[in-house]
């Protein structure tokens, strides 16, 4: 589906108080819909700059596919999917696909993150198939998460909530630099 196909099943998903994959555990049910609250403050919020747009505008040759990874659920896709949709609607030659996850086991199992099925996982594949990928969390991001359980055995909500302010406070720039460096940029 494409992004706004996305964000459309989002919404229902949080009128119908429900979420993806078969879950019903109410945790799920309750990220799905806070990550559509933090999605619509994402959207609104985020900018490119102009060195970034002209750096866009000057690479008329570049043309990739963007296949993202994703569930409603996932904290991380969040501040994520829109700043990939910034992006590719901001160039003709990217195009941005987004699958559920667990619908899709067979292309998450082809790119896990340290074993794991760790989401959002984009994979960019350009016409001579060179394949590159970026997920689930930008450096920093991941850094603070390691660094946390490192220190506390788990990943908690004490955990979620430091990096929902990581998020906050970085305001998109990691991710967005992270995602012009898959696309070529220095």
């Amino acid at each position: 589906m494409n992004y706004n196909e996305y964000f459309k099943l989002h919404e229902a998903l949080v009128a119908e108080k429900a979420t993806t994959g078969g879950r019903t555990d109410p945790a799920y049910i309750e990220y799905t819909s806070l990550n559509f609250q933090r999605i619509k403050r994402w959207q609104k919020s985020v900018r490119l700059s102009d060195e970034q747009k002209l750096w866009l505008e000057s690479n008329t040759e570049l043309k990739v596919k963007w296949t993202v990874l994703t569930e409603p659920w996932c904290g991380d896709a969040a501040p994520s999917l829109p700043l990939m949709h910034l992006i590719a609607a901001s160039h003709p030659g990217i195009t941005l696909e987004i699958l559920l996850r667990d619908e899709n086991l067979e292309l998450m199992n082809a790119h896990l993150t340290n074993g794991a099925q760790s989401i959002p996982k984009l994979i960019q594949t350009s016409e001579n198939k060179e394949v590159k990928s970026w997920g689930p969390r930008p450096i920093g991001a991941a850094a603070l998460v390691h660094d946390y359980k490192e220190q506390n055995g788990v990943f908690d909500a004490a955990g979620r909530e430091n990096l929902q302010q990581w998020y906050n406070a970085d305001k998109g720039r990691q991710i967005i630099d992270e995602l012009f460096q898959l696309l070529g940029r220095k």
